[in-house]
């Protein structure tokens, strides 16, 4: 990412610690990146631990900051306690939360077995809950101000054919966005979620457009910018959400993607065309680059 580009002030976000869900790689590495740069304390997650320490000293070495790695299978609820008991012990409380942390991979749904159901919905529902619950009822019990913040899709609003346990399980976090927003408002506590558009990253692109490096997204239907989204546009966006300033913006879900919801659902509705012969090579294809990511896990 091009820090140049971010909009706001060096130092905005200096005296935030948050930690970010599946912070390693993709969007959840570039809003680490962002909020360093803007002064925050840096917190990220993910299964594969030491991708985890390879993005932490990366970007401390470009920004310097601090950004802490920790090795955690967020679909446990146990293993959410025990991080965030070091987290508070060691570095003290966190004051942001962003659910990044997520899987997805095109299937028709007939092929989709049972694993593969849990596997997409244990991390984006259970997880993004277990999380959101543990460290909610820290600030409660502490009497301390929260801010959460979801990565979610435009899904949530019309549905995801192919990708249904993500579009299930992030509209569910749509709803948790929602009444969160209500219920622990009085305490305040804020929650807001964002819903992005096409982003290319390299292990979403692999799961969704295993055939070819064209979105699949976006066959058939042209972006109304004609183009993918940039990551600083994104970072812009959470840095709204997470940094001092907005703090009225509660209960919001906010799209970033180029209209493409507006004009065409912005889902996978096109691949009703394909053949059984292209199913069959996306599978061989998601397999292949599943094995590879298992390969690189430490919990």
């Amino acid at each position: 990412m091009d820090t140049s580009k971010l909009m706001y002030r060096d130092g905005l976000m200096k005296g935030e610690r948050i930690l970010i869900t599946g912070g390693g790689t993709g969007l959840g590495k570039e809003m680490a990146e962002g909020f360093l740069k803007l002064g925050a304390e840096v917190h990220i997650c993910g299964r594969r631990g030491g991708v985890c320490e390879e993005t932490a000293t990366e970007l401390m070495d470009k920004h310097g900051g601090k950004v802490v790695p920790h090795a955690c299978d967020i679909r446990v609820a146990e293993a959410i306690t025990d991080m965030n008991d070091e987290i508070w012990a060691k570095h003290g409380p966190l004051t942001g939360l962003m659910n990044n942390a997520a899987g997805n991979f095109i299937s028709r749904t007939e092929d989709l077995s049972i694993r593969g159901f849990d596997a997409i919905s244990n991390i984006v529902f259970r997880g993004s809950f277990y999380m959101t619950h543990d460290i909610g009822k820290r600030w409660i019990d502490q009497k301390l101000k929260g801010n959460v913040c979801s990565i979610l899709t435009t899904w949530v609003w019309n549905g995801g054919p192919f990708v249904v346990p993500s579009a299930m399980s992030k509209a569910a976090v749509n709803t948790m966005t929602q009444s969160l927003a209500v219920e622990w408002g009085r305490y305040g506590l804020r929650f807001n979620a964002i819903a992005p558009g096409p982003f290319p990253t390299k292990g979403a692109w692999a799961r969704l457009s295993p055939d070819s490096g064209e979105s699949s997204m976006e066959r058939g239907v042209a972006n109304p910018m004609g183009r993918v989204g940039e990551m600083h546009e994104l970072v812009n966006l959470a840095v709204l959400l997470m940094a001092p300033g907005c703090e009225y913006i509660n209960g919001q879900t906010i799209a970033i993607d180029g209209g493409m919801y507006n004009a065409s659902g912005g889902n996978f509705s096109a691949l009703t065309a394909w053949s059984d012969e292209q199913w069959a090579a996306a599978r061989s294809a998601i397999e292949s680059t599943n094995a590879e990511d298992k390969a690189k896990r430490t919990v």
